[in-house]
């Protein structure tokens, strides 16, 4: 009876241990999410939904390593998941209110500006580089109206290689704005596999509203008529929403178009008014 009883005694106080052990490495666990926390949530309040599906996960998995012992892979687990994190960041941005204003789809280099024809008609085009650093949430680059939206299979040619722009994957949106029409395209590279739109066909949009991702670096182009006044050069760094890439006045008769509905909108009130 007393060996059994030593036995049950041994094996107490293991149980013990192996829980006082395990409490301490849970609450070092607590203590370093707690001194990150701060990080944590400023990157967390600003971040796209995906951000959540692939950077919990890594998380997750990442503290299951930890209570494992295995450090190193807990470690890289958790700094790839704050990498996620940081990645689909999704900053406010300050949009430009000037009339005519055409305004940067994302964050990125120019690595081109050229002219170019659309289906026959005369224009130029800007394309701009996202790397894997850059927010890569992308924004409507004028107000107006999705008048087409066109998915294109394709490659996934390094993204900052010019033939990207018409062979890789990409999403190509057609604008009709006050100015006139206009194109912007999401462009898949070889890190980014996949382009993300937000937008239906006729949807409206206002200048800088965001309008979809492409993931893990990637490319975007805006074709405008050549009456548009480029605004910047090759080389030079834009962020998305809030960097003017061109100016394009609306037309005129537009204005007049606008003026005229306006007047008729308000004889028509007046009309019910007085009927009333």
């Amino acid at each position: 009876m007393p060996c059994v009883s030593n036995v049950r005694g041994r094996s107490t106080l293991n149980n013990a241990r192996l829980s006082r052990k395990f409490c301490r490495r849970m609450a070092l666990l607590a203590r370093a999410f707690i001194h990150r926390a701060r990080l944590m949530r400023y990157i967390l309040w600003g971040m796209v939904k995906e951000g959540y599906y692939f950077g919990l996960p890594l998380l997750l998995f990442g503290g299951v390593a930890y209570l494992a012992h295995w450090t190193i892979v807990a470690v890289v687990l958790v700094c790839l998941a704050i990498f996620v994190f940081w990645f689909f960041r999704d900053p406010e941005r300050v949009i430009p209110a000037e009339p005519g204003a055409i305004v940067s789809p994302g964050d990125g280099r120019v690595v081109v500006v050229t002219d170019e024809e659309d289906a026959g008609r005369p224009g130029k085009r800007i394309s701009i580089f996202l790397a894997v650093w850059n927010v890569h949430v992308n924004r409507a680059p004028a107000a107006g109206v999705i008048t087409r939206m066109e998915y294109r299979p394709g490659k996934f040619l390094a993204a900052m290689r010019e033939r990207a722009s018409i062979e890789n994957e990409q999403n190509v949106f057609t604008l009709s704005t006050d100015a006139g029409e206009m194109v912007f395209k999401q462009i898949a590279g070889w890190i980014a596999r996949r382009v993300v739109s937000w937008k239906k066909e006729g949807e409206r949009v206002a200048r800088g509203e965001r309008i979809g991702l492409v993931r893990f670096g990637s490319r975007v182009d805006v074709w405008m008529p050549k009456d548009a006044e480029i605004l910047v050069e090759v080389g030079e760094n834009v962020k998305g929403g809030s960097s003017v890439l061109a100016r394009w006045l609306p037309k005129i008769s537009s204005l007049h178009s606008g003026e005229r509905e306006s007047a008729g909108v308000e004889a028509n009130v007046s009309a019910v008014g007085r009927q009333n």
